[in-house]
């Protein structure tokens, strides 16, 4: 009996602790919202003015059909459907929780407006005109004002282009206006932009990584690149990444809004925690490199047609394909004359017809020319003849100047020797006063150049003494007539 008692007490001790250890495990129920947080529900019916909504566990909401229908009174959501919203007020009498999507469609407006206030419940209102420092915006007959600042992610250069849209905003400020006063009423769209783009972020980090394809919107366009949202994230794509065209700027090929593929480059982290992630984009990665066919498509010899792209002092870039530049020298811009500039046969933008020299499809360099390819080898061949030609003329003249040259040089040596002793005593009163050469080094050459001359002078004299009447002496002359 004592036996039967004893296992019954461990059976009951064992199916209590069992029961004890399951209701530890079960989750602690969650804490009912409060104002101001964000839930989600399914709608389980749609009443002529309120729908319900059904927020898991014991919680329960209200929202206004007005919040779930488009301008036209049309619903949105069905039931069935999932919405999400926050939680504006609670009423104190039922308990339930009163939700709101937006805010200026229901009635009390300005009650409402002072609810979103305090509770972060955006409302909805229309741009009607661009002010000082700001924009306007009309919520249910409540003019109020949204900053530029407060407009975008980022500057707004243009804000005329929100003026006619219906935007989402968060109330920042609401002040009562007083005794026949309007209230002051502030709004902030960057507010909810960055709420959405922290929800989104998450997400898109976790399948950013160098070489991933993404899909982005352009967001912002600047000197040097487009901003890119990714999703919660912007990424910059810089000008030398849009396509292997050359851009002179990104307006003149993408526009604000416009929707593209980009490769990611690289993420570098953030330097800190107000600053986000650096992330570097390609468009151009996903093109096709247009250097790989160059050769074949542009053999040399051919003839295409380019435009003038840049103009430098050694030659002018002529674009032949999208992506596709070559060089045409200086040398290859005047038709066979001496230009300075190439502005003196181009200009920026003109189409023109090149040659095609070469192609490196290593180094991504083209050779040009303006000229057609025979009329550039007839003016090789005609300048190889012209050079030619003017060595085998200075040849002959130097093989008939010798002569010429040899005789007068005999002439000169004749004066030369005949004036040495005048030209000896200059030379020394050159020395004595300065004007010759100083030195045993400078005296030793003066003595042989008038050696030199003196023995060519002699050797002159003698062959024009005896050589001038082809006769010979004075005396040889008589003795031959005396023989005769």
């Amino acid at each position: 009996m004592d036996e039967q008692s004893n296992s019954d007490s461990k059976d009951f001790a064992a199916v209590l602790a069992e029961f004890e250890q399951g209701k530890s495990a079960e989750p602690a129920a969650a804490a009912p919202p409060k104002v101001g947080d964000k839930v989600s529900g399914q709608i389980v019916s749609i009443g002529p003015e309120v729908a319900f909504v059904d927020l898991g566990g014991k919680a329960e909401g209200t929202i206004e059909v007005t919040q779930i229908s488009d301008a036209e009174g049309k619903l949105t959501s069905n039931v069935g459907d999932t919405i999400e919203a926050k939680v504006s007020r609670i009423d104190p009498e039922t308990g339930a929780l009163i939700l709101r999507r937006r805010v200026g469609r229901g009635t009390e407006v300005p009650a409402e407006l002072v609810q979103a206030a305090q509770s972060g419940v955006p409302v909805e209102g229309l741009v009607t005109a661009v002010v000082k420092g700001g924009i306007e915006v009309q919520i249910s007959g409540l003019r109020a004002f949204c900053p530029l600042s407060q407009l975008e992610l980022r500057y707004v250069e243009n804000p005329e282009r929100f003026v006619g849209q219906r935007l989402s905003f968060k109330v920042s400020r609401y002040e009562e206006g007083g005794r026949g006063r309007r209230p002051n009423i502030v709004l902030s769209r960057r507010a909810l932009l960055e709420e959405e783009a922290k929800a989104k972020a998450a997400e898109t980090r976790a399948r950013l990584a160098p070489g991933a394809v993404v899909h982005g919107k352009v967001t912002a366009l600047t000197d040097y690149g487009a901003f890119v949202d990714l999703g919660g994230l912007e990424g910059m794509l810089h000008v030398s990444e849009i396509g292997f065209a050359r851009t002179a700027h990104p307006k003149d090929v993408l526009e604000v809004g416009q929707e593209l593929d980009v490769q990611v480059l690289k993420i570098e982290p953030a330097k800190d925690s107000k600053h986000s992630e650096r992330i570097s984009l390609s468009r151009k990665a996903l093109e096709r490199d247009p250097w790989k066919d160059a050769a074949e498509r542009f053999p040399a010899g051919s003839r295409v047609k380019g435009r003038t792209m840049r103009l430098e002092s050694f030659g002018a870039f002529i674009e032949v394909a999208p992506g596709l530049e070559g060089l045409a020298h200086i040398s290859e811009l005047g038709a066979g004359r001496r230009i300075n500039h190439p502005k003196e046969v181009l200009q920026l933008g003109q189409d023109v017809d090149v040659t095609v020299l070469g192609v490196d499809p290593v180094k991504r360099r083209i050779s040009l020319s303006l000229q057609e390819p025979g009329e550039r080898e007839e003016r090789a061949e005609s300048r190889d003849r012209g050079e030619s030609g003017g060595e085998r003329s200075d040849r002959g003249s130097g093989s008939r100047e010798r002569p010429v040259r040899a005789a007068r040089a005999d002439q000169s040596g004749g004066r030369s020797a005949r004036g040495s002793g005048r030209g000896d005593r200059g030379q020394r009163g050159e020395r004595g006063s300065g004007g010759g050469e100083r030195g045993a080094g400078g005296d030793r050459r003066e003595r042989e150049r008038r050696d030199d001359d003196r023995s060519r002078g002699e050797s002159a004299t003698t062959t024009t003494s005896s050589g001038a009447s082809g006769f010979g002496s004075m005396a040889d002359f008589f003795k031959k007539s005396q023989q005769e």
